[in-house]
C-alpha cells in the first residue's frame, strides 16, 4: 500500500477514481483482490472461474465507478459487482456430457480419516458442505467481512429481515452439522468465533 493513501477511505479512493485518478483506483484493487477472490471462491467451482470473476469484477468496477454514490460504503457495492458476476458465469455454464465422474474417495483409508477429521475441525468448510448458496454468502459477509445487515442486504439484494432469516437458518443448519459430528452445537456467539480465512493469493 502507497504511503499516501493509509489514511484515505475507501470511499474517498473511489471518488478520486471518478476524477480520473487510475493510482487511486489501483489502491482500491490493492485492498480489495484477495477479499474477492475468497468470496468468489465460494461460488465457483475451480480456479480459472475464480480469477476471470475476480478479474471481471473489478473491470466492472472500473466502468460503472461513476455510478458509485460516495455517500454509501464501498464494499457492498463492490461485492454487489462480484455476486452479479458470478450468477453471470453460473448462467453461462453449460454441463459437459463427456465430463468424466470423479473417484470415489475410500473412506477406510487412513488419509480419508484423517483429511474428514480436519474437515471437522474447520466451520468455513463445513459451512460450505451444507448450506444453500445464499445463507452461505449470507454468514460470509457477515462474519469473514463484518459487514452489518444493511450492507449484507445491498450485497444480496434482499430486505434486512429476509438477511436475519438467512443467517438464522445457516446457525439452524450448522448446529445440526456439528450435532452429526458430535460437537458442540454453535450459538451466536460461538458463531461469532469463527476464523477470518487465511487471504489467497492471485
Amino acid at each position: 500500500m502507497a504511503l499516501e493513501f493509509e489514511t484515505v477511505s475507501d470511499e474517498e479512493l473511489a471518488r478520486r477514481s471518478q476524477a480520473g485518478s487510475l493510482v487511486a483506483f489501483e489502491e482500491l484493487v490493492f485492498r480489495y483482490e484477495s477479499r474477492i477472490y475468497r468470496f468468489v471462491a465460494n461460488s465457483c467451482g475451480n480456479e480459472t472461474d475464480v480469477r476471470e470473476v475476480t478479474q471481471d469484477t473489478f473491470v466492472r468496477a472500473f466502468q460503472a465507478i461513476a455510478q458509485f454514490d460516495s455517500q454509501r460504503g464501498f464494499a457492498p457495492w463492490l461485492f454487489t459487482i462480484a455476486r452479479r458476476k458470478c450468477i453471470d458465469r453460473h448462467r453461462a455454464a453449460r454441463p459437459a456430457a463427456d465430463e468424466l465422474l470423479p473417484d470415489l474417495p475410500d473412506h477406510d483409508d487412513p488419509a480419508e480419516l484423517m483429511a474428514r477429521q480436519e474437515e471437522r475441525q474447520n466451520l468455513w468448510q463445513l459451512a460450505g458442505r451444507l448450506l444453500p448458496e445464499a445463507q452461505f454468502q449470507a454468514i460470509w459477509l457477515r462474519y469473514a467481512e463484518d459487514m452489518n445487515m444493511a450492507e449484507i442486504a445491498q450485497v444480496l439484494r434482499k430486505t434486512q429481515t429476509h438477511v436475519k432469516v438467512l443467517l438464522f437458518r445457516a446457525r439452524q443448519t450448522l448446529g445440526r452439522g456439528l450435532n452429526a459430528d458430535r460437537t458442540a452445537v454453535p450459538t451466536v456467539e460461538t458463531t461469532h468465533q469463527i476464523n477470518r480465512p487465511d487471504p489467497s493469493p492471485i
